[in-house]
């Protein structure tokens, strides 16, 4: 069982961005400390949902502050930036890490984001499976020229070249699709990469979307041990505490306020309606699917989504309190109390 941390760097309410951001990066380095596998970073712009506008930076900071922990991009959003860049950024981090890096991609929202960085509707529509199969070229070649209906160019070099990594390790950075409709998880499925699933769903959903990624892979002939093996990693909510009863209240109190001002701040590029979710309602719903409770609550829920779905990796949301210390114990907590039961 891998278990890590999912950092949005969110502001809640009366918060300034500067806190989130501080809360972000502490909470890395005690998952450090604590024996956590992982820190995966999550992306947003122009709301305060969370206040991390590149992942990537944020993933080159905390690998030069940390020696052990793999810190991932949960996601870095394809429509939004041009994928050789990323895909130079991604070489970089993987090189320069020691093979510490894994690159989430996703193709986001239909939010202002494509009108501000000029990405437009189209790219977040039909344009993501140009992009992704650009961005792995570039990854694993030494020259890559573009000529697909969005990306035109003339060959050129890769530099650096993802798989010129000093030592033992892989060849290149890990790379792993967030999920969250069928033509998504098969495309996915069709080049081998693992999922990112989303915390609001369930073991069932899950295990369905699994089902089918490797349904998908065998008929797009993958080899066995690449199905076999793929290494999917779930997203939730963890909050650990003597009582169920308190864990809840802890979220209940601060989470709704943040929600409710972060999603309420997304604005659609096109104008198209949003259907809300009621915030107390949907936190009530997060605890009730993910590791929130006592520690040994907290280890067989973990396990029991493994069992149902297969997925043994995981990131959680640790920040939900939205208070910088409450945070850094319930980190500790995890790493120190939780882990161990699931050894």
């Amino acid at each position: 069982m891998r278990v890590g941390t999912f950092v949005l760097a969110a502001q809640f309410p009366g918060q300034g961005q500067g806190e989130a951001l501080h809360r972000a990066v502490r909470s890395a380095e005690v998952a450090e400390e604590s024996g956590l596998d992982s820190v995966w970073l999550a992306e947003h712009h122009f709301v305060p949902y969370g206040v991390c506008p590149s992942a990537t930076t944020l993933a080159g900071l905390l690998l030069g502050r940390t020696r052990r922990i793999r810190v991932g991009t949960a996601v870095s959003v394809l429509p939004n930036q041009h994928p050789v860049m990323l895909g130079e950024q991604a070489a970089l981090l993987h090189l320069t890490s020691g093979g510490r890096f894994s690159l989430g991609v996703g193709r986001g929202g239909p939010w202002v984001d494509l009108e501000v960085f000029q990405g437009g509707l189209d790219a977040y529509e039909r344009g993501f499976p140009e992009a992704l199969d650009l961005l792995l070229a570039w990854l694993d070649g030494s020259r890559v020229a573009g000529s697909g209906e969005r990306y035109g160019f003339r060959e050129v070099a890769v530099v650096p070249r993802a798989d010129e990594l000093l030592g033992d390790g892989p060849p290149g950075p890990e790379v792993i699709v967030a999920c969250t409709s069928p033509k998504s998880v098969k495309l996915a499925a069709e080049k081998g990469l693992p999922m990112l699933l989303g915390m609001h769903c369930g073991d069932e959903e899950k295990a369905g979307m699994v089902a089918l990624w490797r349904s998908a892979a065998r008929e797009a002939g993958q080899p066995a041990e690449v199905v076999e093996r793929a290494a999917h990693v779930s997203a939730g909510v963890a909050q650990i505490a003597e009582r169920p009863d308190d864990a809840l209240e802890t979220l209940v109190k601060a989470m709704p306020g943040w929600l409710r001002q972060g999603l309420d701040a997304h604005v659609t590029v096109d104008g198209r309606h949003r259907v809300m979710r009621d915030p107390v309602a949907y936190t009530e719903y997060l605890c009730g699917l993910h590791p929130v409770g006592p520690p040994r609550l907290a280890a067989d829920r973990l396990a029991a989504t493994a069992e149902r779905t297969g997925i043994t990796r995981f990131a959680l949301m640790v920040e939900g309190s939205g208070d910088l210390a409450a945070t850094e114990t319930n980190v500790q907590r995890l790493g120190t109390e939780v882990l161990p039961l699931l050894e």
